[in-house]
């Protein structure tokens, strides 16, 4: 089984529309949309929600009011204002809480304790030639990283269940944590990338983050001719770490023309589209040679 991951150390380089539209090429895959704090990979694809399970990744704190002296012991220790006293009374503020247990720990009274508590939800959509597996990440949770495992994993079984070979992986951007979790245990790392400065400095730091892995990498430059001498700077340190150019996808409104429609790129006749399948195409002697 071949794991890939797409990257693109920011948003907005097309990471995710070429994830997609090489999805179309691989004949037998399971899609992962590790992006869970804003997952949209399934927007692209004509899918049902099969499952929806609960993800569960951190405690919160609770109050037994049978025991509350309302002492305010917790209030004062309480680093993430996550606990009030008003009119009296002591409360929690679920949203602020952390789970760090501190409260409990001192509460004179054992008033407190921990709860496991939803962080967002784990989905499988089906298709007619694949199933997608991505997570929803409930707002100002932080545990995007535990959620991708989580998402991964399933892929895994999923894959393996079907005796599917390719599972391909659209990573979120940046270098967080959900980000170190996509990469994990990756054969091969898709690098996504567009010619600006803010995307230069981004790609290094995604770099970064990939060599401590120890992961191959092959890297794509997008609307390529929109900056030449960007795309110099792109090159050069590409060639400085061993990385190879495999494709260079042009600026083209069909793509845009082709989102609004709902409809792959691949659908059209264009230069991008033309040169996605040159990539798909790379892609697949690369594996052939050095990892399969």
């Amino acid at each position: 089984m071949i794991q890939i991951v797409v990257l693109s150390g920011k948003g907005g380089t097309g990471k995710t529309t070429i994830t997609a539209s090489l999805s179309y090429l691989f004949e037998e895959k399971v899609m992962v949309d590790a992006d869970v704090d804003a997952s949209n990979l399934h927007i692209l694809f004509d899918l049902e929600e099969s499952e929806r399970t609960p993800y569960s990744g951190g405690q919160k704190a609770v109050i037994d009011k049978a025991k509350c002296t309302e002492c305010g012991t917790c209030v004062n220790l309480c680093r993430f204002d996550a606990i009030h006293k008003f009119n009296g009374k002591v409360s929690i503020d679920p949203l602020r809480c952390e789970g760090c247990g501190v409260c409990r720990h001192f509460c004179p009274h054992g008033a407190v304790e921990l709860i496991s508590s939803q962080n967002g939800w784990l989905r499988i959509s089906e298709g007619e030639s694949f199933p997608l597996i991505d997570g929803e990440l409930f707002p100002g949770e932080e545990t995007s990283g535990g959620l991708v495992a989580v998402v991964r994993k399933k892929s895994l079984e999923k894959a393996n269940d079907g005796k599917i070979p390719n599972i391909i992986i659209d990573g979120a951007p940046g270098i967080g944590c959900p980000v170190t979790s996509s990469i994990t245990y990756t054969d091969l790392v898709i690098l996504v990338t567009e010619p600006s400065l803010s995307g230069l400095q981004d790609l290094k730091r995604i770099v970064e983050t990939v060599e401590i892995f120890k992961t191959r990498s092959l890297l794509i430059i997008n609307k390529y001719d929109l900056n030449d001498s960007v795309v110099d700077e792109l090159e050069k340190f590409a060639n400085s770490k061993g990385i190879e150019i495999i494709g260079k996808i042009p600026y083209d409104s069909t793509v845009m023309k082709a989102t609004r429609a709902g409809k792959s790129i691949l659908s059209y006749d264009c230069p991008a589209s033309r040169e996605i399948t040159t990539i798909h195409g790379k892609i697949s002697e690369y594996l052939q040679s050095r990892i399969l």
